[in-house]
């Protein structure tokens, strides 16, 4: 009788683990298009990519879905998803929120016309010029964006092959943008023979970067764990570095 008691209880403990490491589906809040990290139509880029393989690594399967850059917090927030591909400077925690190691690291630099011969190195240097960027980057870099979000002369947009436009025909001073989204949109722009390529400049200014600036959300714990574990697993095979070669090809 204690023989049958302990079997049932070893099956009950394995039907338990089981469930409890059981594989599902991640609904995950991305931006729309952003070129090479997020092609919507395709649903994949250097980073949904590298996100479903870690999540891949325990079985899960990521369905993105996508909304504006600003409207992500608000998708988790409101339980539209059971994940988010970073807060924009929102704290999800309150939300049930538990951040994940960084999947990719935004390289964001500050972008002009050669021909402005625009200097920027301190904040102030920004004072007086109009500045185009990502939705949410007032919040993400307030030491240099706060004056010009105040003054109205700050405007976010997710649509990145804008900002490159805007930039080009004089709408807008200052781009501030990952260095490959800009390069990739720039290219777009160079074959429409609007643009040649050595007419911009890059300006580094996040020399202090945090990488904790760009980590995944999940409402489920251990969701985030097997990422974590999956993501770990991703660089140490190279597989990591294979999926960033295959898109900086361009």
């Amino acid at each position: 009788m204690k023989r049958v008691l302990l079997n049932y209880s070893v099956l009950f403990v394995s039907a338990m683990l089981s469930f409890l490491t059981e594989a599902k589906d991640v609904v995950m809040a991305f931006s729309q298009e952003i070129p090479p990290y997020i092609f919507q139509q395709k649903n994949n880029g250097i980073e949904i990519d590298i996100i479903a393989a870690a999540l891949a690594y325990k079985g899960h399967t990521l369905q993105p879905l996508y909304f504006p850059l600003g409207r992500i917090p608000i998708a988790f927030s409101h339980h539209l998803v059971d994940a988010a591909m970073g807060d924009m400077g929102i704290d999800l925690k309150p939300h049930g929120g538990f951040y994940a190691e960084p999947a990719v690291i935004y390289d964001n630099i500050f972008i002009t016309l050669k021909s402005r011969n625009i200097s920027i190195k301190v904040p102030s240097d920004l004072d007086l010029l109009s500045i185009v960027s990502f939705q949410g980057a007032e919040k993400r870099y307030p030491k240099w964006l706060k004056k010009a979000d105040e003054e109205k002369r700050f405007y976010g947009v997710s649509d990145q092959l804008t900002q490159v436009k805007l930039l080009r025909f004089g709408r807008y001073d200052v781009v501030l943008s990952d260095r490959y989204i800009f390069r990739y949109f720039a290219k777009q722009v160079s074959l429409l023979k609007l643009l040649e390529p050595n007419e911009f400049e890059e300006h580094n200014f996040n020399l202090m970067m945090n990488p904790k600036n760009y980590q995944p959300v999940f409402r489920d714990k251990q969701i985030r764990n097997d990422f974590n574990q999956g993501l770990k697993m991703l660089k140490e095979s190279g597989e990591f570095q294979k999926i960033y070669d295959a898109y900086m090809a361009f």
